[in-house]
């Protein structure tokens, strides 16, 4: 009874400010711009669901693609302060991951003192942002980037700093006052409140401030947020945290590819930001990482230390057809579509793409290198269409019609990555399935 009269005014309220800032009814389904391809079997539709998509989802004008750029958190945890985050926006610029798409500068926790002023007001940290984070965000700007900040639909922050919970119309009028972009909101010190009575009241303040904020929600993944989520955020966490660790990469990617149907342009699935650079895992590895999180559509944020990046690590990230599939404007998102092997080490990874092409991943979780082979059935594709196979990461055309089948072999933990461009179709059986 007390929690219902704390939070009986907590009912979402709808501010339709403007069409760039409000809650759309069901959108236009994302495989209707596909069309209906002879070269495409019945079962197309089935394997590439998106049937959840749009249930009624948040319009702010934002995330029309999955969003691109760079968190602290991964590499620094705590041991942020200005001129990190500064050098970090000059090694955007220099190294020219901005110009492919990786425009947010994301501070993660520990920006903020250990507790609010005498105006009930967040502050930033004196010692580490001494310059304050309105003359940060300018900072930013100036480099044509766009700057995010951190908070908690909760009492505290996972690191013992305020959170915004009761408090979340002055905290999202001080952030646009700020000139802040981009809002990742965690999920501690909840006091046990279920999160779709939590985030939604964030939403309506930072759409009521008029400034167009991307709101990113860490819920964890731990009450479905894919089911409810897609009215309230831009994207949503699906997972838990991440480690820099081939084991925690792989069941993240798995936990993830179950809300497939889910996502799309205005509203991401997110496992988590990159671990590749961290020194966790081999370049196979992190390979596999980028590849698995481009075709699943999932927020590209790095996070490593952008500004000592070895040769490896800068090829994976600047790989601009890999980045492409991620930001093709379709929006479906690529999953999971065939296992062999033991324990299904061999796997498929496909979705479709705009111009009705196809990105598939032959991707070896297996502990010795093999033949990985993705057969047309399991692409929802006939078996007599030819099509022309191009290799993402050695950037070259390797077959111009390919049938019914392709494979190759590919090294453990390693993932080889394709555009699949159908050339010629033949009419579908009746029984062909």
């Amino acid at each position: 009874m007390k929690k219902k009269s704390i939070f009986s005014w907590y009912i979402p309220v709808l501010y339709l400010l403007s069409a760039s800032v409000a809650i759309s009814g069901r959108v236009v389904p994302l495989l209707q711009s596909y069309g209906k391809p002879s070269f495409v079997r019945s079962s197309f539709d089935r394997i590439y669901d998106t049937s959840m998509y749009g249930v009624l989802q948040l319009n702010n004008g934002l995330a029309k693609t999955p969003q691109m750029g760079w968190n602290s958190w991964n590499f620094f945890k705590c041991n942020i302060n200005e001129t990190v985050i500064k050098e970090t926006a000059d090694a955007l610029l220099s190294t020219g991951l901005a110009d492919l798409g990786y425009v947010y500068v994301n501070i993660d926790d520990c920006w903020s003192k250990s507790e609010r002023n005498s105006e009930h007001q967040l502050v930033p940290d004196p010692e580490t942002f001494p310059s304050g984070i309105k003359a940060l965000a300018d900072y930013v700007h100036a480099k044509g980037l766009k700057l995010g900040i951190y908070s908690d639909a909760g009492y505290f922050t996972c690191q013992h700093r305020p959170g915004s919970l009761l408090h979340e119309n002055d905290d999202a009028k001080l952030f646009a006052s700020w000139g802040v972009d981009y809002l990742k909101y965690d999920n501690c010190d909840n006091g046990g409140i279920k999160p779709i009575d939590r985030y939604p009241p964030m939403r309506d303040a930072l759409n009521a401030t008029g400034r167009a904020i991307y709101y990113s929600l860490c819920e964890w993944g731990e009450d479905d947020p894919a089911l409810w989520a897609g009215k309230v955020g831009n994207s949503w966490r699906t997972t838990g945290d991440i480690e820099d660790t081939w084991a925690s990469m792989t069941r993240i990617a798995d936990l993830n590819d179950k809300w497939a149907a889910y996502a799309g342009p205005g509203g991401w699935n997110d496992p988590d930001m990159l671990e590749v650079g961290n020194g966790g895992m081999n370049y196979h590895e992190y390979r596999s990482h980028f590849s698995i999180w481009a075709l699943m559509k999932a927020p590209l944020l790095v996070g490593c230390d952008i500004r000592n990046m070895t040769t490896e690590t800068f090829e994976i990230l600047s790989n601009k057809e890999v980045i492409a599939v991620n930001q093709d404007p379709l929006g479906v998102q690529g999953r999971k579509v065939n296992v062999t092997g033991p324990d299904g080490c061999s796997q498929v990874w496909a979705g479709p793409l705009s111009g009705q092409r196809f990105v598939v991943a032959l991707w070896n979780r297996c502990s010795n290198a093999t033949t990985i082979t993705a057969t047309w059935k399991s692409l929802g594709l006939q078996s007599s269409t030819s099509v022309s196979v191009r290799d993402l990461w050695q950037h070259k055309d390797v077959a111009g019609d390919a049938v019914s089948s392709f494979g190759a072999q590919v090294d453990s933990h390693d993932c080889h990555m394709y555009i699949f461009t159908p050339q010629t179709v033949a009419p579908l059986p009746p029984s062909n399935i």
